[in-house]
């Protein structure tokens, strides 16, 4: 699924309308399954804990991953939308665990990850 970078701000725009619509937010993990670079059985396993770090089962390398994050958290920005960092803890029984989205595990990489856009009337 080969895109230049204008074809994916396109895309960017008409699935973040969308999401913030239906959902209220914007959040990367459903932006990345919208695109296709991460399926919905990878997106389970990974809350699972059966796959260590989100990165391993996306389809698309780390330069592509940060022009979308990027274009999103520019654009939520400029539209007056309010980030807030979400907890992602594992799924299942037992202890709940935090999961991690990079193979680094770098803390201001995993914070960006987790950040959602709200509105600012649903952050209220």
């Amino acid at each position: 699924m080969a895109r230049n970078r204008q074809q994916l701000q396109t895309q960017l725009s008409r699935i973040t309308s969308v999401l913030l619509h239906e959902k209220g937010y914007i959040c990367f993990v459903d932006i990345f399954m919208q695109l296709g670079y991460l399926s919905q059985s990878d997106y389970e396993h990974w809350r699972f804990r059966r796959i260590p770090y989100l990165e391993r089962v996306m389809t698309l390398n780390l330069g592509q991953i940060n022009f979308i994050m990027k274009t999103v958290r520019q654009n939520s920005l400029h539209g007056k939308l309010l980030p807030r960092v979400t907890v992602y803890q594992s799924w299942g029984q037992g202890k709940k665990s935090l999961l991690r989205f990079s193979k680094s595990g770098a803390p201001h990489i995993e914070e960006a990850y987790a950040t959602h856009f709200v509105t600012p009337q649903a952050s209220i």
